[in-house]
């Protein structure tokens, strides 16, 4: 995204009456927001099936994995298959999930189109639920049920969540895709596998078959199998036998006397081996599912699964045959998967519903899109934060600048109460509301537990269908809480990735879309003045420190370092109205600035870099470094003022701007010269942003970096209270003869850690003063 002079171009600029009205209007039809709000699952992933059809078509796509990271249990791909096919930004798309061990990256890949019988779907939803009911559950009386529930809601025809997950075939057994042999394992039949196979290598000292629950089982079936234990209710997987391990083996427990693995079953269950001569089976103990997509998982958890058990094969009862360990393993990673596939498959039927009458030629990545519906709680890589900064000051921009233009005989107060109509998150959550946006959002940490099996009817799986968007169907999946701040966020965040990614037209035509009506076509600014600047002010100087920016209009400077009360009959304005707007277009320019100028960030760091960045201390320390109050026209009264500033200034380090750093208040004027000056410039260069930036830039170096921002202390308080769990007591403040106190109390484990009071000119810089202090004695201790 680049900041420039270019306008978007329209027959007339349309009237910001048209949203304030639409937004009373809003208010006024609509009931209060109620933050109880559906959540939707796409359509794409929602179908009917019925045993009577014939077959379905499904497109197969390979989720890769790779780990980046060493295990002795590697990870096999997976089979998707979709009854529609997936949007190609999606189809192609490649994340990594966070596991303790280190991180796997996952992407997607075309691979064929196959036809599907009703009863191979019924087999391959018999496969994915029973291997997802066991990852999920680690338990087994419950999957009957289940099943039974499948024949039902298949036989009825019901709406559910329908798309395949199986085993990817290894290259040797092409050209089917699928594992076919894997999928029927759920179907295992004892009778099927009791006689030795030709190709089975026992080990020696074994025989080729085995006594199990089951009854007589070949080894190669149960070498490579889910077994389930019922003297302990616990699932294993079986990686081989151990070749000098039997019943009469010691078991030399730690702490413990070394007796027989047939006593140990006897005194500690009551069970008698049989068939003590049998080899022992080699288990691990089934796989966590976890939130793979968290981010900052910081060590490695420890995993049960990394020790083995030994285990009689005539305790076991064969579940799943034959399944290997990395079959279960890589299925364990697929919930995760799944819940950033259906994420972003939201992402693109909100993409869609805003673009499908979209004349102009607009793209955004979906993903960009996911980010903006991505809210901090979800607790991913990725979230709305940055867009959410860099959408709010275009925002702030595009309606001040509509305004400014439009009520060109309105004062500041005026303008301003008319853009909180439009801005404030009141009205955006009321836009976000009336576009449907609350249920795209994505707003809680994903669990798996509450991930939807699909073909899985059990309870909690049924669907309603919501209205059409634009003759497409979106679906419910129950209720959840969403803050109207939050739809206020996501609008902005929307705002920003259309214009991170789309450019300004792009983002203008969103805001249309969501309901705040406003262009960026030029109207020619009115006044008229009956002097001549250069008797008032020094035109060529103030122009030097604007980085030699030349002035077509003079008297615009002129409007903008005069003080209200100073206005004269031959100077029709004071600096109020370009302050109103340079306040915008700077904000809007540096944090373009800094988006750009630091692409890979982190969320976060640009809402910290913009606030360090764009506040009235910081202008106003900048507007004494260059020595702009000389040049103001206002009453002596005012200048005393800013002298009382000046003076403690001379007491501060010239080398930073950011303004976090003073103990001191500072003269608003002195920060609104500094906007005004921004305005004046927007205005004479026809709304060239670029002019702005580069004429005031000087003014502000050193600019925020990284490196060297300094934390605002308030917020380094909070944080730092968060990190320690300490609990923070409601501040006392007052303000007397013209002095503000400021009390702050922490808490912690029920004792009072801190207090501390301090004063200021005003609120903010005595609340400053205070979170520095406890800051310093908290580090210092």
């Amino acid at each position: 995204m680049e900041i420039d002079g270019t306008q978007q171009q329209s027959a007339a600029p349309l009237l910001v009456e048209e949203a304030t009205q639409e937004f009373v209007a809003i208010c006024a039809e609509s009931e209060p927001y109620d933050d109880e709000q559906p959540s939707y699952v796409p359509a794409e992933i929602v179908k009917p099936w019925c045993s009577n059809d014939a077959s379905a078509l499904y497109h197969c796509y390979l989720i890769q994995m790779k780990p980046n990271f060493c295990y002795d249990i590697p990870v096999n791909d997976i089979v998707l298959g979709m009854r529609s096919e997936l949007d190609c930004d999606i189809a192609n798309m490649t994340f990594d999930l966070e596991v303790g061990r280190g991180s796997i990256s996952v992407n997607f890949k075309k691979a064929a189109e196959i036809h599907l019988s009703s009863e191979h779907v019924l087999q391959c939803r018999r496969f994915q639920i029973t291997i997802f009911r066991i990852l999920l559950d680690h338990e087994l009386p419950n999957l009957g049920k289940v099943l039974e529930r499948l024949c039902l809601g298949q036989n009825l025809g019901i709406e559910s969540i329908d798309y395949l997950l199986l085993p990817a075939a290894r290259m040797h057994q092409r050209p089917s895709i699928i594992d076919w042999e894997c999928v029927t394992s759920v179907s295992f039949r004892c009778e099927e596998n009791s006689e030795y196979h030709v190709d089975c290598s026992p080990p020696k000292n074994c025989s080729g078959v085995l006594h199990t629950k089951n009854g007589m089982v070949c080894t190669c079936r149960i070498q490579n199998s889910l077994v389930y234990t019922p003297h302990t209710g616990l699932l294993y997987c079986i990686t081989g036998l151990l070749d000098d391990l039997n019943g009469n083996s010691l078991l030399r427990p730690r702490g413990r006397r070394a007796r027989s693995y047939k006593t140990h079953y006897e005194e500690k269950h009551g069970i008698e081996l049989r068939f003590d001569q049998q080899l022992l089976l080699k288990g691990k103990h089934i796989f966590k599912v976890q939130n793979y997509l968290k981010s900052c998982r910081l060590h490695a958890e420890r995993d049960s699964c990394h020790t083995s058990v030994e285990l009689p094969p005539e305790l076991c009862s064969i579940v799943m045959s034959p399944l290997s360990v990395s079959n279960l393993y890589s299925f364990s990673f697929v919930p995760s998967i799944m819940h950033r596939l259906e994420s972003l498959l939201l992402a693109v039927n909100l993409k869609r519903m805003v673009l499908d009458r979209c004349t102009e030629n607009v793209t955004i990545p979906t993903i960009k899109v996911l980010e903006a519906i991505t809210t901090k709680h979800c607790k991913e890589n990725l979230h709305l934060e940055s867009l959410e900064a860099l959408g709010d000051s275009f925002l702030k921009y595009a309606a001040s600048q509509q305004l400014f233009k439009t009520y060109q005989n309105d004062d500041e107060g005026d303008l301003t109460v008319k853009r909180e109509k439009i801005i404030s998150n009141d009205a955006l959550c009321k836009f976000g509301c009336n576009r449907k946006l609350p249920g795209f959002i994505r707003n809680e940490c994903f669990d798996p537990k509450s991930w939807i099996i699909p073909g899985d009817y059990s309870g909690g799986s049924f669907l309603n269908e919501e209205l059409p968007f634009n003759e497409r169907n979106i679906y419910i999946r129950g209720r959840r809480k969403v803050k109207s701040k939050r739809v206020a966020d996501v609008v902005e965040a929307l705002i920003g990735a259309f214009l991170s990614t789309g450019g300004e037209i792009a983002a203008i035509y969103f805001m249309n879309w969501v309901g705040i009506k406003v262009d960026l076509v030029h109207i020619p600014y009115e006044r008229h003045f009956h002097v001549q600047p250069e008797k008032l002010i020094d035109v060529r100087h103030l122009e030097s420190l604007l980085n030699n920016y030349s002035f077509r209009h003079p008297h615009l400077l002129l409007e903008a370092l005069t003080h209200r009360s100073y206005m004269l009959p031959q100077i029709p304005g004071c600096y109020e109205r370009l302050e109103f707007l340079g306040d915008a277009v700077l904000d809007y320019v540096i944090t373009v600035y800094l988006y750009n100028k630091y692409p890979g960030m982190s969320p976060g760091v640009l809402t910290d870099m913009r606030s360090a960045s764009v506040n009235n201390n910081c202008y106003a320390l900048s507007a004494v470094k260059r020595r702009l109050h000389e040049h103001i026209l206002a009453p002596d009264n005012v200048h005393s003022n800013i002298a009382n500033t000046v003076n403690n200034f001379e007491r501060l380090s010239m080398e930073s701007t950011f303004g976090w750093e003073s103990e001191t208040s500072f003269s608003e004027v002195l920060a609104d010269i500094i906007e005004s000056l921004a305005g004046a410039i927007f205005v004479d260069s026809e709304y060239d942003k670029n002019a702005v930036f580069q004429s005031i830039r000087p003014l502000l170096e050193p600019l925020v970096s990284p490196e060297t921002m300094p934390l605002n202390p308030v917020k380094e308080f909070h944080d730092y209270c968060q990190k320690m769990q300490y609990i923070m007591k409601k501040p006392v403040k007052s303000i007397q003869n013209g002095v503000a106190t400021r009390t702050i109390e922490v808490e912690a484990n029920g004792v009072v850690k801190y207090t501390y009071t301090s004063t200021a000119s005003n609120n903010d810089t005595a609340k400053r003063l205070a979170c520095k202090e406890f800051l310093r004695l908290s580090k210092g201790n």
